[in-house]
């Protein structure tokens, strides 16, 4: 006998064609009569959340006196929570994000009773990571149900017939070997919505949904899913479900949940299941629904994504965790209060960059507010560190100043600060007079001294008089006036999770430090070698009239010619998909001239600046307009881009440092244009098959050429740091700064086109949401970095250079002091060559010192910590599961929690 599983759930997108709030008023809504409907019936057994638990904070906000109703329908297991927090975009939020979302939504499911749904939620995901069994697995969870990655789903929800299962249930697997079992809603996570009650409608209805459920189910539970996007409650399900129960003798409807339907399928689960591996992009269909051009939709929130994630994951917790080893508390509550904030801005409609201007809006302020918890804790953690910092054998007379490395290799590269030599506060004289007294003094000639007294290349400039102000903590603020200069210098070999302390000194005479500078400038090596050209011990970069660079690897002696590039293209699609114009023509930078002038060129990098002026349209033409009014679907558009030409103007500066490994490169442009995609080309000229982009723990091996069955010309994907392709002898790592999309072109040339900017004016679904904020109009400046590397270790060391081209070194002045601290420190000796660690910090569950690694490998691969007592933890942090010795094995592509007791 059959059995119809119908599951009650709203998919409830806090924020889409809606704002926040409008959306919010209308949850709290359903809410009430959700709980009210579950008092009264007792047949309307089950609700799911929809994964998310911050739903229940959501509704609490307003409904603070419904918390022991609510609690008690969780607690009885008739509405289920979780796993999530919130649901993300798996992609576009980075590993530790996607595995703090999973803690927290555990903690808050404690703070509920503990009933937390042990079912991974995907419902409208777009795509799947290919680590997300692994995490599951780690997690306690070992069921996933999802609704996209192996079938297309269209506009408006619409499903496509061809999907790479034979059934809705699959084995779905990891790199490292853990698998899950994978439920696909087949037929879309509302084909049990609305159900009828009366007789005639409930026949009809129903003869459609069980065909059309029994067509790929693998056994004979049926899932109906009764809801769908922001679907109110069905208020007269039992009856309707009684209906269904009297016309189909054999079949059993039953009102149900996850739990019960997992169970039951378990049993029944044919020999002849699928396993997919990996990740799940649809890259089997036809290519139009994809979604993945959602990366380049409004980069700008990608930006300040990536910052917020490495200010709080690569920045904050490790100088916490460094700061608690040292004495300081550690600042759970912030972090936890924080990372609500950022993980606000991480559902798919939010962080996609998919939704109305309102919402994308209402997100920038959570960024700003998120980044002022992040530098506030930073700002905590280091005052506390640089006080306990020996500094006392410094000269009197000179100041010291620390420079903390918190990623988790020692790092050696330029870093750009500024210091206050001298402060008269308001307190010591009328304001006039301070002013007048600190515009007087003058700075002597300086230069910089690492600890052992050796002088460093570095370049000191004196900078305008700055206002600032002391908040101590037992007085008033204490207004002042500073002297202050800008400093750039390099830093060798700081160690991993430490810092090395340095010092400002007088040098001999009393030159002004500007024209110190200057004489600085005159006496070193300069990196520019020919005109043109770039060039240190490791790299050569020369720029051709038009602006492209030929850069030779020093090491491998292998000369890249074509990159840096730039493309512009039309796009009339949408915020969901790019689509060309019709009769669409690429303009290019390739073969024009470019101005090209040295911007800077000192005793630690050198910058040459390029500069394109393209001709463009300035919008599509008058056509895009009336399809867009008239719901024409974007593959069936026919505008193309407008004849009117305006100037584009492109600066790019690329910096060579003194010994760097890479190519640092900075583009600017003031954006009038509206309708358009502009990309930066990098041809590899490799011969390969496959390329790699940094994902979620992993770095994922993709087919350079898609499926048979692709008919989109374009094949955007997803990055989160970086994208590479080699050779077994040499190959090229582009890293970025929340640059998302890039594509592998089809061009025989391998090139690597990393997406700058796209620019629509519409959502793109089920309606007409305009979106002019979409357009990205304004001053723009996105980073990234050309990485050239060898073979073998080569390879995972331009990884290296990568993760930490996205993180913010950390600088602080400091006083002649006794102190407790080393002036080079290092939190914890550790070897981990091609394992990347993700995470130092505490746990939320239990204040354990936490230190979480990934694999980026094929093989096994050792980690040595030099703890006396580490043990491996589950993925949630709140169980250490057995006792580990210093020098830890991490099999392929595992994703390993290590840690021991504060």
């Amino acid at each position: 006998m059959k059995k119809a599983h119908i599951i009650s759930h709203t998919h409830w997108d806090r924020e889409w064609y809606l704002p926040y709030e409008k959306h919010h008023m209308l949850y709290i809504e359903m809410m009430d009569t959700l709980i009210d409907t579950m008092e009264k019936d007792q047949e309307y057994k089950y609700f799911h959340l929809d994964g998310q638990t911050i739903m229940l904070e959501d509704y609490l906000q307003v409904r603070p006196e419904n918390r022991a109703r609510l609690q008690k329908l969780i607690g009885d297991g008739r509405i289920a929570i979780g796993p999530w927090y919130v649901l993300q975009d798996e992609f576009l939020t980075s590993s530790e994000s996607n595995v703090r979302n999973l803690q927290m939504g555990y903690k808050l499911a404690q703070e509920f009773g503990g009933k937390w749904t042990k079912t991974g939620y995907f419902p409208d995901s777009f795509g799947n990571v290919g680590q997300a069994p692994q995490l599951l697995k780690k997690a306690g969870i070992d069921t996933a149900v999802f609704g996209r990655g192996v079938k297309p789903t269209g506009f408006n929800n619409q499903t496509a017939d061809a999907y790479e299962s034979a059934y809705s249930e699959m084995n779905w697997q990891s790199a490292d070997g853990s698998a899950v079992l994978g439920i696909l809603f087949a037929n879309w996570y509302n084909n049990g919505a609305e159900v009828p009650v009366e007789e005639e409608k409930s026949k009809v209805y129903w003869d459609k949904k069980l065909a059309d459920a029994v067509r790929y189910a693998g056994t004979d539970q049926l899932l109906f899913m009764n809801g769908c996007d922001h679907q109110p409650v069905q208020t007269d399900l039992s009856a309707a479900i009684r209906t269904a129960n009297a016309l189909y003798p054999d079949v059993d409807f039953v009102h149900s949940d996850f739990a019960g339907y997992v169970e039951q399928i378990k049993k029944e689960l044919p020999d002849d299941l699928n396993m997919i591996t990996g990740e799940l992009r649809s890259q089997k269909t036809d290519g139009w629904y994809t979604l993945a051009n959602t990366a380049s939709s409004r980069i700008y929130i990608k930006q300040w994504n990536v910052r917020c994630e490495m200010l709080f994951e690569k920045v904050a917790e490790p100088l916490a965790a460094i700061a608690a080893k040292e004495g300081m508390e550690y600042p759970q509550d912030l972090f936890t209060y924080g990372w609500k904030l950022l993980m606000q801005n991480h559902p798919h409609d939010s962080i996609c960059g998919c939704s109305v201007d309102d919402v994308h809006r209402e997100m920038i302020t959570r960024f700003e507010k998120t980044e002022q918890v992040a530098l506030h804790i930073i700002s905590m953690c280091m005052d506390y560190l640089k006080g306990k910092i020996n500094t006392s054998a410094v000269k009197e007379g000179n100041i010291p100043f620390v420079v903390v490395n918190t990623t988790g290799w020692d790092r050696t590269g330029v870093v750009e600060m500024e210091l206050e030599t001298d402060r008269m506060y308001f307190s010591e004289a009328p304001l006039a007079e301070v002013i007048a007294r600190m515009h007087e003094k003058k700075l002597p000639e300086y230069r910089v001294l690492d600890k052992d007294g050796r002088e460093i290349p570095a370049v000191v400039t004196e900078i305008a008089n700055h206002f600032n102000y002391d908040l101590p903590k037992d007085k008033f603020r204490q207004p002042y006036i500073a002297k202050r200069v800008k400093i750039t210098m390099e830093a060798a070999d700081v160690p991993a999770f430490g810092w090395d302390t340095y010092v400002l000194a007088e040098a001999a005479g009393h030159q002004s430090a500007e024209h110190a500078s200057a004489e600085c400038i005159n006496t070193v090596e300069s990196l520019i070698t020919a005109e043109n050209t770039l060039e240190n011990e490791f790299l050569k970069a020369h720029f051709e009239p038009d602006g492209s660079v030929e850069l030779t690897d020093k090491k491998t002696d292998h000369v890249y010619r074509g990159l840096g590039i730039f493309e512009d293209c039309g796009d009339i699609g949408n915020e969901y998909i790019f689509f060309a114009p019709v009769n669409d023509v690429p303009v290019t930078t390739k073969g024009t001239k470019a101005e090209i002038t040295v911007a800077e060129d000192n005793a630690c990098r050198a910058v040459v600046s390029v500069k394109h002026t393209m001709m463009l349209p300035d919008a599509a033409d008058e056509t895009l307009a009336g399809e867009i009014e008239d719901l024409v679907e974007f593959k069936h558009r026919k505008a193309s881009r407008g004849s009117h030409l305006v100037p584009f103007e492109i600066v790019t500066e690329y910096t060579l440092e003194k010994h760097g490994k890479a190519l640092k490169v900075k583009t600017t442009f003031n954006n009038q244009i509206k309708d358009h995609r502009l990309r930066v080309l990098f041809e590899t000229g490799l011969h390969t098959d496959f390329h790699y982009a940094d994902s979620v723990f992993e770095v994922a091996k993709r087919p350079n050429v898609p499926a048979d069955t692709w008919e989109n010309p374009c094949n955007a994907q997803h990055q989160q740091c970086f994208v590479n392709v080699h050779e077994d002898a040499y190959g090229l790592t582009i890293a970025n700064k929340g640059l998302a999309e890039y594509e592998i072109l089809r061009d025989g040339k391998n090139t690597i086109a990393v997406t700058l900017h796209r620019g629509v004016r519409e959502l793109g679904d089920w309606g007409v949401f305009l979106t002019p904020e979409a357009q990205c109009l304004g001053e723009k400046t996105t980073e990234y970095e050309i990485i050239p590397h060898g073979a073998g270790e080569e390879l995972y060391h331009s990884y290296e250079e990568a993760y930490q081209f996205q993180t913010d070194w950390q600088t602080a002045g400091m006083e002649r002091q006794a102190g407790t601290l080393p002036q080079t420190y290092r939190f914890v000796e550790m070897k981990h060559l091609q394992a990347v660690p993700t995470a130092l910090k505490h746990s939320m569950l239990t204040g354990d010192v936490i230190l979480r690694f990934c694999n980026l490998s094929d093989e096994e691969t050792t980690v040595s910590v030099s703890q006396p007592e580490v043990y491996t933890y589950d993925l949630l942090e709140k169980d250490q599961l057995q006792k580990e010795e210093n020098e830890i094995v991490l099999g392929k592509h595992e994703i390993r929690t290590i840690g021991w007791r504060a």
